[in-house]
């Protein structure tokens, strides 16, 4: 057997439809994929199993005889990988992994499918493939039947059918042999194939590659750093559940937020919170279709609550998510617990109803949708502001979701004010003066109270809390969100305090104080992200491009970013691809990015 190899700095690439989503490592061995749903029990898990390093349970692997180096990249502007791997004789192949996804028939062809291609580079390579899909969290081994051109893999919930062109002998014993031309293996449902297996997955190989190039070709990019936001875009695309419209706050569960921390959470369900970012980011690009298919969701999410929203909900609106640690798999590096559902539902984190208003807000405005938002909707979003106005000074949970203490969140009152704010522009667009007034007026008084309470003269900064005296780097949203202009001398100050007081150079952590779990560890990438912007908009221009610089150096080898990153290594740390993150790239190119106007 080969030696197990440490798999550092989530050195690892996505690939997706909208429906399923699957992360591949620098070796091609498919490490973590969760089908028919990516909030499902695990197909592929040994990314949770690792202890020391990635194993060949809970793998698809295909191994190269005599391996000595390997490069991986994805074909330009798509979700199509390339692995090369290359032995000590001069021997390579090639393998391609996707998900299919294009127009077919009129709509959407997105199977909850993987595809594999292998192909001989040079030499004569020795090859064997390794499909050791697990259930039940790595606990239970599927049952297997073999057919002339497939293998079917029986699990207690599901089938899964391998249909490929490998030998099935080789591919059951996994037999090492000479790859002497392209094989494909094509996994998914229990379902045959309608054409030959070379013929699909090169058929669906050329479909999806035409996909994404015109999806891309469409968003409005800005002039610089154009490779790494289109690499962004694509990156919250994927994180979209297109069948629901629900956004995944990120494909993993239980991936450290540093080491030996226990801050391991479950991100495979759709923050409200999380979704109004990615949204935003795409809008910026002028890609509105996934905010259209969010709003679908997002409609039926506030329809069905009166009063009390969560904080998150799971991609097919379920409302129960309970927490619980799952036995098996020792964790990510053997760095448990493997939590599976987040307790985070049980939240009160008012910040939310600014979230599902500020979400929603672009529906009102934009002529380009399909359907725009009307007064009926106008008036379902108002019950969304009748909670912001209740709750704006009440103590909750906050955005960073403490698990053992509730205070007045500077956070959650100001998402409070952007709501009422939000509603007071969109009843200015549909001529309902009296509504107007009336949420412009409740926006006025929150932010009064916000201006008051949360200023610290002390600090010489706005703070976490009301009343409070810790620093928090949410507090930076204050402008992005139009609450305070970039010049006023309390920003520019909380902005200069942040700097003194949370950064690692451009990195930035979330907060100063201890919480459930301790002092935090790693920078929040997201958080480095924002200050990015506040430097910008205080003027500062030259600092905020040379901290923006830095933090897309630390992207991993394909241009991902994970939730948080430790400033003396570098090693990126949380679930992945956080879109948090990857929303940051977005935004700050977007905000620094010299205007087109200079070159043409």
């Amino acid at each position: 057997m080969p030696q197990r190899q440490p798999n550092p700095n989530l050195e690892l690439a996505l690939i997706g439809n909208c429906a399923v989503n699957a992360l591949i490592d620098r070796q091609a061995r498919i490490v973590w994929c969760c089908m028919p749903r990516p909030d499902a029990d695990p197909l592929f898990h040994a990314l949770l199993d690792s202890s020391d390093g990635i194993g060949l349970d809970g793998t698809l692997a295909v191994e190269l005889e005599d391996l000595c180096r390997s490069e991986q990249s994805y074909d330009e502007n798509t979700a199509i990988v390339r692995t090369r791997l290359f032995n000590t004789a001069g021997a390579g192949i090639e393998v391609i992994d996707f998900a299919p996804r294009y127009r077919s028939r009129d709509r959407m062809f997105r199977p909850a499918q993987l595809v594999r291609r292998v192909r001989p580079l040079s030499g004569h390579p020795r090859v064997r493939f390794v499909l050791r899909p697990r259930a039940n969290w790595g606990n239970t081994r599927p049952e297997l039947t073999r057919g002339s051109n497939h293998v079917r893999y029986v699990t207690p919930d599901w089938t899964w059918r391998v249909n490929t062109n490998v030998p099935i002998t080789y591919l059951v014993d996994e037999t090492w042999f000479s790859l002497s031309g392209p094989v494909s293996l094509l996994l998914g449902p229990d379902e045959s194939l309608n054409g030959g297996i070379e013929e699909t997955a090169r058929l669906f190989e050329e479909e999806t590659h035409a996909y994404w190039r015109h999806w891309t070709s469409r968003l409005a990019l800005p002039l610089e750093w154009q490779d790494a936001v289109i690499r962004a875009a694509i990156t919250l695309k994927l994180c979209q559940f297109e069948e629901t419209g629900a956004i995944l706050a990120a494909v993993t569960t239980s991936l450290p937020e540093a080491p030996h921390s226990q801050r391991n959470w479950d991100y495979r369900y759709c923050w409200l919170r999380d979704a109004f970012f990615v949204v935003r980011a795409l809008n910026s690009l002028a890609e509105v279709g996934t905010m259209e298919d969010y709003l679908r969701w997002l409609h039926d999410v506030v329809r069905a609550s009166p009063g009390h929203v969560q904080p998150l909900y799971g991609v097919g609106l379920e409302s129960q998510l309970p927490e619980r640690l799952q036995a098996g798999p020792a964790g990510y590096r053997g760095m448990g617990p493997v939590r599976v559902g987040n307790q985070a539902y049980e939240h009160f984190q008012h910040d939310v109803y600014g979230n599902i208003v500020l979400g929603a807000a672009q529906s009102f405005h934009d002529h380009r949708l399909q359907r725009r938002a009307d007064a009926e909707d106008f008036r379902l979003l108002e019950r969304m502001g009748e909670q912001a106005w209740q709750l704006h000074d009440v103590p909750d949970a906050g955005m960073w979701e403490l698990r053992t203490r509730a205070r007045v969140h500077t956070s959650s009152s100001l998402m409070c004010w952007a709501a009422c704010d939000r509603l007071a522009k969109i009843a200015r667009t549909l001529a309902l003066h009296e509504r107007e007034i009336f949420w412009a007026e409740r926006a006025t008084l929150i932010r009064a109270k916000i201006l008051e309470r949360a200023w610290s003269d002390k600090r010489q900064a706005f703070v976490e809390s009301f009343e409070g005296e810790h620093l928090d780097a949410s507090v930076l949203l204050m402008c992005e969100v139009g609450f305070i202009d970039a010049l006023d001398p309390r920003f520019v100050s909380t902005v200069r305090v942040l700097d003194n007081e949370l950064c690692d150079g451009p990195f930035m952590r979330r907060y100063e104080a201890p919480d459930d779990f301790g002092l935090p560890e790693t920078a929040f990438n997201v958080c480095s992200f924002w200050r990015v912007d506040a430097l910008a908009r205080v003027g500062r221009l030259d600092e905020a491009r040379a901290s923006f610089e830095r933090l897309l150096s630390h992207r991993n080898h394909v241009g991902l970013l994970s939730e948080d990153l430790a400033p003396k290594t570098g090693e990126l740390w949380g679930n992945f691809p956080q879109t948090y993150s990857m929303v940051g790239i977005i935004h700050g190119a977007m905000r620094l990015s010299r205007p087109w106007d200079q070159v043409v």
